[in-house]
């Protein structure tokens, strides 16, 4: 056994409080403090210290109950059935365990049989699927009506005929809300509780009553005394929107996201407000009882059960699907994980069921679990991990960027080892020590960063992280202005500037070189070939064949894309330049109103504010920029080379109408067009006279619509916004 230490035994400790905490704020006080994502992992990891550590295991451990004790303002009520949780796998490695798990479970069935010929009744059991007993067998994969023997109970559940040789599954989205008992007597609705701590839940009837999804009578003659139905209340995307910007309008808090608020509003008092917020439902689990609360058994399989549901009147999720295979529920995992941001509510899973109801009740469950059932988890959107080092990156503004060098995890895919952590006031406002916890997350879901510190699971090696006074890159003294949360390097000549320089010249939206990518540039940089941007067009055949993997046709290419570049239009020239604040749009805003370098250089910083769209902010800075000798210099360099430094022919052909049908148009494009990319469209619109914006409002005219169309078409249809394909849209723009 692993030697306990008391470090060990102190973050065990911190972490079950923490837990505790995060399971009181969520259970109790329905205002979560940390992510679902991220609550399951720091619960695996405590899991997994207490399974190595068993002596670290005690009563009120999070590990050891299955919830926290509901809220008191409505009246207790307790479950006819127990609504578990599910257990949750990470990938499909522990959804392969968790299926040999069940199979293990299933190695031994009593088997009875009638024997006409003897006129008595055999009984043997199976193992691994073969059936044997002295004067019968069975070969696997034959099938016969069978009795399963109940575990809990002495009597026989009679089951339709089945093959236990082979498994198949029923997959349903996992919809991220808030589960629900309902109650039906006699096929209308008495009840509709919270889950609570999966025994004792919340009498919530009025506020279920409301929820239009949710049939107040059973479609059904003849009902069983009782009807227990499982399911999950959630707000789709465009409601929560809708809810969130009525709140910003009355100024209230906002809720975090579309499972906060629907949990928010299933606790409400008055069950008006439920009403307005248009909860929607999805059934997922069905039971018959008697009075006594026994079962009846009416259906063999979860999927007889859910099409059963939808003829009740229930609303079942159609994105359902019967696996026979656990091929093919990788299959069906992989498919949505890709595209669940096209649905117009959120999933943050895959729930896996054994489709046979005999087999389930077989398999029984846990204190905690059904064993027959797993909720397989996306790659987590934030998770925990620990700081071992920062380090910095030097941008070609020369700001200097703290990263955190991390304890690897895996992170929406992929593996995170470093993550941003913004600017020296960032840091400070973390509190950040090497040896943390941290929440690291996906901004855009491209770029990882911290999002906090967890100070309480901080141990007591921890140091604090203090900034550097000192360029990493050239050792030059750093500053830090009173008015910015960024500390720079101010020294022109510094390898790091040129090199992020360098790399945004050659970007797509500035001058486009193909072939100048960040290995290159280093390799440009490094060799002294290039100490300014200007050195690029100096550079020749035989300079590029010197550097390493660069051959003469490469090299030959290279010289070529660099020579293109001198007749990108000015707008894309005075981008490249690199000037702070002066992003793609403000860059096109100069260039319309100083048609030249020359017109620009010489502007004041209230000419240049003047313009509709530039801030004081930003003509501070490219006046201050034009007044530096040095890049004074470089712009005189790029001239000689041949660059264009203002306004040319080719923008003859396009006039902006100022009075045409688009003027005062708004328009929002969706899904993928069959010919137009996003940003030719939008050009072609605005253009014409009209604006386009990124998200679908009250105030949108049109929405031109392409392949994959995401929520934002579900909410412009709820609003009456004409949509437009783009055949319709290229129409317009003609007239």
């Amino acid at each position: 056994m692993a030697k306990l230490t008391p470090e060990i035994v102190e973050y065990t400790v911190k972490l079950r409080e923490k837990l505790q905490e995060a399971g009181y704020a969520y259970y109790v006080l329905d205002n979560p403090v940390i992510e679902d994502a991220v609550y399951d992992l720091l619960l695996r990891e405590l899991q997994d210290l207490e399974t190595k550590y068993p002596q670290l295991i005690v009563p009120d451990s999070p590990t050891q109950r299955v919830g926290e004790k509901p809220a008191t303002k409505f009246v207790s009520v307790k479950h006819n059935i127990p609504l578990y949780s599910l257990e949750n796998a990470f990938n499909i490695e522990e959804l392969k365990i968790w299926q040999e798990r069940c199979k293990s479970k299933n190695s031994k069935v009593k088997i009875q049989k009638y024997d006409p010929s003897e006129s008595k009744k055999l009984e043997v059991e199976s193992k691994n699927s073969t059936f044997k007993s002295e004067n019968y067998e069975l070969s696997e994969g034959q099938k016969l009506k069978v009795k399963i023997q109940n575990n809990d109970s002495k009597n026989e559940l009679d089951s339709d005929e089945i093959d236990l040789a082979t498994l198949d599954y029923v997959c349903e989205l996992k919809i991220d809300g808030s589960a629900l008992a309902l109650t039906y007597e006699n096929g209308l609705l008495v009840r509709g509780a919270t889950r609570g701590d999966g025994i004792i839940g919340e009498n919530i009837t009025q506020n279920v009553k409301t929820i239009n999804t949710i049939p107040l009578r059973l479609k059904i003659d003849n009902p069983p005394p009782i009807v227990e139905v499982r399911g999950e209340a959630f707000l789709s995307i465009s409601v929560f929107e809708n809810i969130n910007a009525e709140r910003e309008k009355n100024g209230e808090t906002l809720f975090a996201n579309p499972r906060n608020a629907a949990a928010g509003t299933l606790r409400q008092l008055d069950s008006k407000i439920v009403a307005q917020r248009r909860l929607d439902f999805f059934a997922y689990t069905l039971h018959f009882l008697t009075e006594n609360n026994s079962e009846i058994s009416q259906f063999s399989t979860q999927w007889e059960c859910l099409n059963l549901l939808q003829n009740l009147g229930f609303k079942v999720n159609h994105k359902r699907q019967l696996c026979s295979s656990l091929d093919e529920v990788t299959t069906y995992v992989q498919y949505w994980d890709k595209e669940r941001k096209n649905l117009p509510y959120l999933t943050d899973g895959i729930v896996v069921k054994i489709n046979s109801l005999p087999l389930q009740k077989k398999l029984g469950f846990t204190q905690k679990f059904p064993r027959w059932a797993i909720a397989l988890k996306y790659p987590a959107e934030e998770i925990p991990t620990i700081v071992q080092s920062v380090t910095f990156q030097v941008g070609r503004t020369g700001a200097l960027t703290p990263v955190a060098e991390l304890k690897p995890v895996q992170l929406a895919g992929t593996t995170v080892q470093r993550a941003s952590l913004h600017n020296c006031d960032r840091l400070s406002e973390l509190d950040l020590h090497i040896g943390d916890t941290v929440i690291v997350r996906k901004a855009g879901e491209i770029i990882p960063e911290v999002v906090r510190v967890l100070p309480e699971l901080r141990p007591t090696t921890a140091t604090k992280f203090q900034m550097p006074i000192h360029c990493p890159e050239c050792s030059e003294p750093v500053v830090k202005p009173r008015d910015e949360a960024v500390t720079r390097c101010i020294n022109i000549s510094c390898p790091a500037i040129l090199r992020g320089s360098l790399v945004h010249w050659a970007s797509r939206g500035a001058l486009d070189i193909n072939g100048l990518g960040e290995k290159l540039v280093q390799q440009l940089v490094n060799s002294g070939l290039v100490k300014s941007v200007a050195d690029l067009y100096n550079l020749t055949v035989k300079d590029l064949t010197t550097l390493e993997r660069m051959g003469e046709k490469s090299a030959s290419k290279l010289v070529e894309a660099i020579a293109t570049s001198r007749s990108q239009p000015w707008q894309r020239v005075l981008y490249g330049l690199g000037i702070r604040h002066v992003g793609s749009v403000n860059a096109e805003l100069l260039s319309q109103k100083f048609r030249s370098v020359a017109e620009l250089s010489k502007a004041k910083a209230s000419d240049i504010e003047a313009v509709y769209g530039i801030g004081s902010e930003t003509a501070q800075s490219v006046e201050q920029w034009f007044e530096v000798p040095a890049n004074q210099s470089l712009v005189g360099r790029l001239e000689t080379a041949g660059v264009r430094m203002e306004v040319g022919d080719y923008t003859s052909n396009v006039v902006k109408v100022q009075g045409g049908l688009l003027t005062g148009k708004i328009f929002v494009l969706t899904g993928t067009l069959p010919s137009l990319k996003r940003d030719e469209a939008k050009s072609l619109i605005e253009n014409a006279g009209g604006k386009v914006t990124s998200s679908v409002s009250s105030k949108t005219d049109f929405i031109v619509v392409g392949e994959d169309a995401g929520s934002k078409l579900e909410k412009a249809e709820k609003l009456g916004v004409k949509q437009l394909n783009e055949e319709e849209l290229l129409e317009m723009l003609e007239e």
